[in-house]
């Protein structure tokens, strides 16, 4: 489980988003554009610094990632920092009932999540069905060729980097 990690290592800094620190590259910021009195589905949201994030900017933020201990990490830094959101622990590509449908002005996502997803399409259905008529998706993500490659450092510059997974979704995560 990397959410421990995570909450405690220095990439993340919680400290500093407990101090007020907003989470959102600046180019975020502008391509979403302003939150204010909006509702805000975030899928895949690890602990929910981003979430809270926009919380700050004043969405009405839903959080939503299968990962229990992700959900409980987000839950207490909306509590430590006051921000008002409401939890989801659930699969988003069978999040059945506990979305609500045709509810949200923008639904997003980003980094580091579509290797998580072992089916695009039924993931594609959970953001469409999730959205207000009028609404806007945004997602913002690592290219995945990266993560398609070997994760060792070749030993010599002779030996080259080498395909350890599927480029191609082989419909697992």
């Amino acid at each position: 489980m990397v959410t421990p990690v995570h909450v405690v290592s220095k990439m993340f800094n919680v400290d500093r988003f407990l101090a007020g620190r907003n989470t959102i590259p600046g180019f975020m910021l502008e391509e979403v554009g302003d939150v204010h009195g909006k509702s805000l589905l975030h899928l895949q949201c690890h602990f929910g610094m981003d979430t809270l994030s926009w919380a700050r900017l004043g969405a009405k933020v839903t959080v939503v990632d299968f990962s229990q201990a992700a959900v409980k990490e987000a839950r207490k830094l909306a509590r430590q920092t006051g921000q008002k959101a409401q939890f989801i622990q659930a699969d988003v590509l069978e999040p059945g009932d506990r979305i609500p449908s045709a509810s949200f002005d923008i639904v997003f996502t980003s980094h580091g999540v579509i290797c998580w997803l072992g089916d695009l399409t039924r993931w594609g259905r959970t953001v469409a069905r999730s959205l207000k008529p009028g609404g806007v998706f945004h997602i913002f993500e690592f290219h995945p060729l990266p993560s398609s490659l070997s994760q060792s450092v070749p030993v010599s510059k002779d030996a080259g980097l080498r395909f350890d997974y599927s480029y191609f979704n082989p419909g697992k995560p």
